[in-house]
């Protein structure tokens, strides 16, 4: 166990680097669809690939790292995960066809996994009561901050210097991490019992969670009732039997189902996971509102969407700080309840909305992930015993990843059915556009609820003490 304070806050710093990292690139390319596609000469059906196959890749990893990060030590760990998510951004840049590109987001998105796997454990192991709230809080915030203000920052490079060039930021602060971590985070092995790994059960896992996600991102383009999507779907309920009643009865599990009998772990992780639906279904429309109804360029549009990560990072640390003093049931109550009132806000937009009006409901989102995010972290982690934080953690952002899919292909599917029904009653494109997004955001909401009353469940007005 490391005593000395200031090294654990310096750990903790390269670690949330790691995750921010992760969640930052995996948003940034958003507003990079078009250029890279007329780059590479490809269509836009073909570029969404460019965010599908990195999702895909850090999700379906995630459980199995967080194991291994059980039982490596946590430098070794954390300097591969840093080196294999530079060497994937350096490769981004130079990817002369699209084909290629994929394999280098793939390689990237494993670097990523590693590192969201393995962070709010290793954050939860150097700190206890206050200051483990404190970081975990600051550790929520800057996720969030990363996949959010993506596409901000992701739009100012793409305007000033092309879009090869939104890979290359994250180099250097690879290459710094992989460094540091190596030499000063934890380098204590785990005794040799705990080095068995259900390899059988990764594959089955893996098998089904890429079917699962490949269904749902495809979903609305392949149609719900087409062969593809009927073949995901056995294979999705083949493999995942397989893996539940496999890891069910073996001594070594990659997921313990014991830990989902914890009522604050299991509705804990569906209040995360219905957290970002509900984040998400702004986050995916809002952009095309601004650009499309607003007229607004992608720089213009980016700055717009700054304020939710702002609040969030303003509100998060000390909404953690006061989980960790007073217990996280009324914060994570209050966050979902001003999900709702900021989706509310959104629903009232047209062509009239002014600016101010914009970065206000977006401030408003951000205050209620900040208040959210790092409570309902805390306590998942602080619900589970210590040796198995590495699983919780790795659950945790499996939760978070979850939701980012499913909100996004939720809201895609929505939201073009809306706007396809719209334009078959020769609805002008713009009142279709606004009727299309007004009904989306009130799914959003519906999200938002169910986070409300999972939230409800989990956590008991009380201060957690692991």
């Amino acid at each position: 166990m490391i005593n000395d304070y200031r090294l654990k806050w310096i750990i903790c710093v390269f670690v949330i680097m790691g995750n921010f990292l992760g969640m930052l690139d995996s948003s940034a390319v958003q507003l990079a669809l078009y250029p890279i596609s007329e780059g590479l000469k490809i269509s836009l059906s073909q570029v969404q690939w460019v965010i599908i196959a990195y999702m895909l890749v850090l999700t379906v990893l995630l459980p199995f790292f967080g194991k291994l990060g059980d039982i490596f030590p946590k430098n070794k760990i954390f300097s591969i995960g840093f080196l294999i998510f530079g060497l994937g951004a350096l490769c981004n840049c130079f990817a002369p066809t699209f084909y290629i590109l994929i394999i280098f987001r793939c390689i990237e998105a494993i670097g990523a996994s590693i590192l969201l796997a393995n962070g709010p454990a290793a954050i939860a192991s150097l700190f206890k009561g206050e200051d483990r709230g404190k970081a975990l809080g600051l550790n929520a915030s800057l996720v969030a901050v990363g996949g959010l203000s993506g596409p901000a920052i992701g739009g100012a490079f793409i305007h000033f210097f092309g879009w090869r060039t939104l890979f290359l930021p994250s180099v250097p602060f690879a290459i710094l991490g992989a460094i540091v971590a190596y030499k000063i985070f934890p380098s204590v092995n785990r005794k040799k019992e705990n080095l068995k790994f259900d390899y059988k059960g990764f594959l089955y896992f893996s098998i089904a969670l890429c079917a699962l996600l490949l269904a749902i991102s495809e979903g609305h383009s392949w149609g719900w009732k087409s062969l593809k999507i009927i073949s995901l779907g056995t294979l999705t309920l083949l493999f995942g039997g397989l893996f539940y009643f496999r890891d069910k009865k073996i001594n070594y599990p990659m997921i313990n189902f014991k830990m989902f009998k914890i009522k604050p772990f299991t509705y804990g992780n569906i209040a995360v996971m219905t957290s970002y639906m509900t984040m998400f279904t702004n986050a995916i429309l809002l952009p095309l509102f601004l650009q499309q109804i607003m007229k607004y360029n992608a720089f213009i549009t980016g700055l717009l969407i700054l304020p939710y990560s702002v609040a969030s990072c303003i509100v998060a640390p000390f909404a953690g700080s006061l989980s960790g003093k007073y217990g996280s049931r009324i914060l994570t109550l209050i966050g979902p309840s001003i999900y709702i009132i900021s989706l509310i806000i959104f629903t009232t937009f047209n062509t009239h909305t002014q600016m101010w009006q914009i970065i206000a409901a977006s401030f408003i989102m951000g205050c209620g992930n900040g208040c959210f995010q790092s409570p309902s972290n805390n306590a998942i982690l602080t619900s589970v015993k210590k040796s198995e934080l590495g699983i919780a953690s790795g659950i945790l952002s499996l939760a978070r990843n979850m939701g980012n899919i499913l909100g996004v292909a939720i809201t895609i599917t929505l939201f073009d059915s809306f706007l396809h029904n719209n334009l078959a009653d020769k609805m002008q494109y713009t009142n279709a556009f606004l009727n299309s997004y007004h009904l989306t955001m009130c799914f959003g909401i519906l999200f938002g609820i169910i986070c409300l009353l999972c939230a409800f469940i989990a956590y008991k007005p009380q201060t957690n003490k692991n």
